[in-house]
């Protein structure tokens, strides 16, 4: 049996400041999730704490002890959720298989979609610690100063990996519909803007946009595995080498052209001289001395998968688009209750400038 102090120590020593905090007993009910998971052939040990990680802005994740294992449980916050996002079953499907094929990918082992058990879809993942950057605080790797640059080439060299599976052999050839992908992913993010863009100023922002997006070529790329959330806070990494142990959040991976991946980590790639509204983003510590410049990282991702980037501009317009409407997305469920939590108060301004850094890139004159 694993003992409370172990998991107390493999989380402080591994995870650093991804750290976890008691689970309210009311989120969920454990008991009948115990019953459930028994009636499985899988125990659930009640007898250790249940914890749930920090950090995310959505999902949930616990850590849990099933069949004397530490083990991930994950499931979607609560309320009215976007259309598509926090698929439990889809992100089970690709974990379940892609870590045969990547070893850097955690194994999903168990899904259920009976909502009487927890009172949401959820699953059960592998548990891998490790190091867990967040925001632009690298006070965890004080002393290293050659961990910008390590990083740098590591979230480049993981993304060309991934993008290099071959999707037939790991069982995922029939995953989404990589044709037409970029085209209804202009009218997907259009559709969902509309819906929680407010004032007419905000709808016309994304109007606009969405037009400029739809009158662009982009070229037609053979499709690839896409995790579509990629960045630094989604990767476990290995404390003594920064190499990736795991990456985590893929409940909107699919399939479609893999210069979309890279376009959404460059959409959180901050440089020092960027406009206010990415500084504000504070998702990864790339504006600290020695990371890579953006133009760096493109030329290097080309360099290593053989991919044309030609479009990336446009894309990374289509990923701006993006980010911001998640962020609108996030300030609709703080508005309607189904999130607590108070850092989602400010995400409607924060979305409507990074629609506007969109704006202006796309027209040239961003910063």
């Amino acid at each position: 049996m694993i003992l409370e102090r172990e998991l107390e120590d493999a989380g402080s020593e591994l995870i650093g400041t991804d750290s976890m905090s008691a689970a309210d007993g009311a989120q969920s009910d454990w008991a009948r999730l115990a019953r459930y998971l028994d009636g499985r052939g899988m125990s659930l040990d009640l007898s250790q704490p249940i914890r749930r990680f920090a950090g995310g802005l959505a999902n949930r994740n616990y850590l849990v002890v099933v069949d004397g294992q530490p083990t991930v449980l994950r499931r979607p916050p609560d309320g009215d959720l976007p259309p598509g996002a926090h698929d439990m079953a889809r992100e089970h499907r690709i974990l379940s298989r892609l870590s045969d094929a990547l070893p850097f990918v955690p194994r999903g082992l168990h899904h259920c979609d009976d909502r009487s058990v927890i009172g949401v879809p959820f699953q059960l993942i592998e548990y891998r610690p490790g190091l867990v950057i967040r925001g632009t605080d690298l006070s965890q790797l004080d002393g290293r100063d050659d961990a910008p640059d390590v990083l740098s080439e590591m979230l480049v060299a993981t993304l060309a990996a991934l993008h290099g599976v071959d999707a037939c052999e790991a069982g995922l050839q029939d995953l989404g519909q990589p044709e037409g992908f970029i085209g209804r992913a202009i009218a997907g993010w259009s559709k969902r803007g509309m819906l929680v863009a407010d004032g007419a100023a905000l709808q016309a922002l994304v109007r606009d946009t969405s037009h400029w997006l739809l009158q662009q070529t982009f070229r037609a790329r053979s499709p690839t595995l896409l995790h579509c959330d990629f960045k630094l806070d989604n990767l476990i990494l290995d404390p003594r080498t920064l190499g990736p142990v795991a990456l985590v959040d893929w409940d909107m991976g699919t399939r479609g052209d893999p210069l979309f991946d890279l376009a959404t980590l460059l959409s959180y790639w901050a440089e020092p001289n960027d406009p206010p509204a990415l500084h504000r983003l504070r998702q990864m510590p790339t504006t600290n001395p020695g990371f890579w410049r953006r133009a760096r990282v493109a030329q290097h991702y080309a360099a290593l998968t053989g991919t044309d980037i030609d479009d990336l501009p446009s894309m990374r317009v289509l990923a701006l688009f993006k980010l911001g409407i998640v962020f609108l997305q996030l300030h609709r469920q703080w508005v309607n209750g189904a999130v607590k939590d108070d850092r989602y108060a400010d995400f409607a301004a924060l979305g409507e400038d990074i629609l506007l850094v969109a704006r202006d890139v796309s027209n040239g004159s961003e910063g």
